[in-house]
């Protein structure tokens, strides 16, 4: 039997997220079939960010079940955002972050010490003269082995997503992986797991210092619960300052695809709570509310976000405008989805699928695939432009005749 979890009313929600001293998101206006009794209050969602005005429409979730979802159109990344550092110009220069999962794995800086560390390792991403490799790997392929990845924001992208008012319990968690789909922050920024290894692609999709950086296609999301990160910078001893979004351990940051609300690493007493599960959620008060709902804390250790999703999410949950990336056009929701929808089809079989599996356009990969040298293309060039492993990418296409 599929259980409902626990609803509160939005007015107690607000008062929940809005810590001492902090103002909420300015809010914005709701449309038709409005639901009181939502967890999700989509008022809380940053006005700033929004291309259009929160919806509350009909959805399918991925169970079948038939429900009320918050839709949401948000802009490439909020008007008053201010991003970055990503990559340092130079190894005098401090640059973001990075989860380094080699030998000496933890949260860095990305300085002179960090770069050259990665260099005893074979990872060597700076010249002779000490510039770093850079890359927008959006417009341009890698020239090196190992280039930190700088991507140019596309400001006419819109990023679409569907959030459950009411969360769902599944009957079985949903796995987080390597930029697995995760939620939707109060800022209007999308969340996502962990980014990629550089042990797996080579080159280093450089973190800001509020744990964010730019997609492929052009617009910004968070790796973490970033108004929490800061708590995370202090644990693990990283000279870093989140200074984009307000940092408060106790607040709501935003909500998994599953409509389950995420704070960070403290209740509203301000103690760590030592009951949650596997997903790091556990049932219990809401902020200074006293509303309960089932809810997922951040840790103190990167990424700080939830392990699992314990919620069904809704079918179709997450898309963009951009040609390139997560979510751009032909992909489908959490988990997978549907294929490249209309048109004449102009590439061989099976690269339709193998796109898929990439987590890009059918487009951009044939249009790799071309620059490379077409039916015999040199595959090491097409996944550095890419942006994807050489592993994963032949084991997405399509096998040549006679192999």
């Amino acid at each position: 039997m599929k259980t409902t979890l626990a609803l509160v009313s939005s007015a107690l929600l607000l008062s929940a997220c809005v810590g001492a001293g902090e103002s909420a998101p300015t809010p914005s206006p709701t449309t038709s079939k409005a639901n009181t009794n939502a967890l999700v209050d989509v008022s809380l969602f940053n006005s700033k960010a929004m291309e259009s005005a929160p919806e509350i429409v009909d959805c399918t979730l991925e169970n079948g079940d038939q429900t009320q979802c918050a839709k949401l159109v948000v802009k490439y990344m909020p008007d008053d955002l201010k991003i970055g550092p990503f990559c340092p110009d130079t190894l005098e220069d401090k640059g973001g972050l990075w989860d380094w999962d080699g030998e000496k794995p933890g949260l860095y800086r990305i300085d002179k010490a960090f770069l050259q560390m990665l260099d005893t390792q074979g990872y060597t991403f700076y010249d002779e003269a000490g510039n770093v490799q850079t890359v927008d790997n959006a417009t341009s392929p890698p020239t090196v082995d190992h280039a930190c990845i700088n991507v140019t924001a596309n400001k006419s992208v819109k990023v679409t997503a569907l959030i459950p008012l009411n969360p769902v319990m599944a009957e079985s968690t949903t796995a987080l992986g390597t930029v697995a789909k995760v939620g939707m922050a109060l800022e209007g920024v999308p969340i996502f797991s962990d980014a990629p290894s550089v042990k797996e692609r080579g080159h280093l999709p450089a973190l800001d210092t509020c744990a964010g950086h730019i997609d492929p296609g052009g617009w910004y999301h968070y790796h973490a619960t970033s108004s929490d990160i800061n708590t995370v910078f202090k644990h693990e001893h990283v000279d870093a300052d989140c200074t984009n979004l307000t940092q408060d351990p106790a607040t709501l940051f935003g909500y998994g695809f599953d409509g389950v609300p995420i704070y960070g690493s403290v209740d509203a007493n301000g103690s760590a709570p030592t009951d949650l599960d596997e997903c790091r959620g556990h049932v219990g008060t809401l902020g200074e509310s006293t509303a309960s709902a089932y809810h997922y804390h951040s840790s103190t250790d990167f990424p700080n976000l939830p392990q699992c999703l314990k919620g069904v999410v809704a079918q179709d949950n997450f898309s963009t405008t951009g040609n390139a990336g997560i979510g751009s056009q032909g992909q489908g929701g959490l988990g997978g989805g549907k294929g490249p929808k209309g048109g004449d089809r102009t590439s061989p079989p099976g690269f339709g699928e193998a796109a898929i599996k990439l987590h890009i356009t059918e487009k951009a990969l044939m249009t790799a695939m071309q620059a490379a040298g077409g039916p015999r293309a040199d595959l090491s060039k097409v996944a550095d432009s890419l942006g994807v492993s050489i592993y994963a990418l032949k084991e997405a296409l399509p096998k040549r005749p006679g192999q």
